[in-house]
């Protein structure tokens, strides 16, 4: 265990208000891609760039093409919560972590036994008709050929935020006081390269800021404790 471990273990021991936020890289681990690394999403290659794909003008505009690469990529049936997962429903469990917010949308959180998650940007396990609101499951989505439809024939959204389209208000408002109550805020596996999610780290008013990433994140968030490395790897240790 690393002096900068052994210093997380001191401030999760010595809390019952922690707040997790976290990103891409917590499920990389769950053999789930990331959208910014060398081998992340926005490296492949596709006619158009994943960002403008996963927009709503282009969801609106080209929806064949939209769910093409949103079941091809987007769609991660099978993949299983890791230890950063675990560790963190574990600590709720514990009544140490109060909320973990995240910008994943693979549900993995939930999957691992956490109950209190604030999807920033929803999930692909929640899909709905945009004509008469009927739930359908991810599977649903997976198996269905094209642009999916309902039993009315309106079209499946993905209850997924595409960019163009604004976060949920109460969803953020709920985010903003947990981090704003926090002891400790541990930020994790995240760039803080999407707005507005990545400005809700601001609102921190306390003094045990964890960052837990592959690479080096300065984002001038005036970190108390950096770790580098893999989320999994290092909570896993605790």
């Amino acid at each position: 265990m690393t002096d900068e471990v052994k210093k997380l273990k001191e401030l999760i021991d010595g809390t019952d208000n922690i707040v997790f936020f976290g990103g891409a890289g917590v499920s990389t681990e769950s053999g789930i891609p990331d959208f910014r690394s060398v081998d992340g999403l926005y490296h492949q290659q596709w006619d158009d760039p994943p960002e403008t794909i996963l927009s709503h003008t282009y969801y609106e505009r080209y929806p064949e093409k939209f769910f093409a690469f949103y079941r091809a990529k987007l769609l991660c049936e099978g993949a299983k919560p890791n230890a950063a997962h675990l560790k963190l429903a574990e600590w709720e469990k514990e009544g140490k972590l109060k909320a973990v917010i995240t910008q994943n949308i693979d549900g993995l959180h939930q999957a691992a036994g956490s109950k209190n998650v604030l999807e920033l940007h929803g999930s692909t396990l929640r899909n709905y008709c945009e004509k008469c609101g009927k739930f359908y499951d991810v599977s649903y989505i997976k198996h269905s050929q094209g642009v999916p439809r309902c039993t009315c024939g309106g079209r499946i959204k993905p209850d997924v935020v595409l960019y163009e389209e604004d976060l949920d208000e109460k969803t953020l408002y709920r985010a903003v006081e947990y981090i704003q109550e926090a002891d400790v805020l541990i930020i994790a596996g995240t760039s803080l390269a999407v707005y507005p999610a990545a400005g809700l780290v601001r609102y921190y008013r306390g003094h045990k800021l964890v960052v837990i990433n592959k690479t080096p994140l300065d984002r001038g968030l005036g970190a108390d404790l950096v770790i580098t490395g893999a989320v999994g790897e290092t909570l896993a240790q605790l």
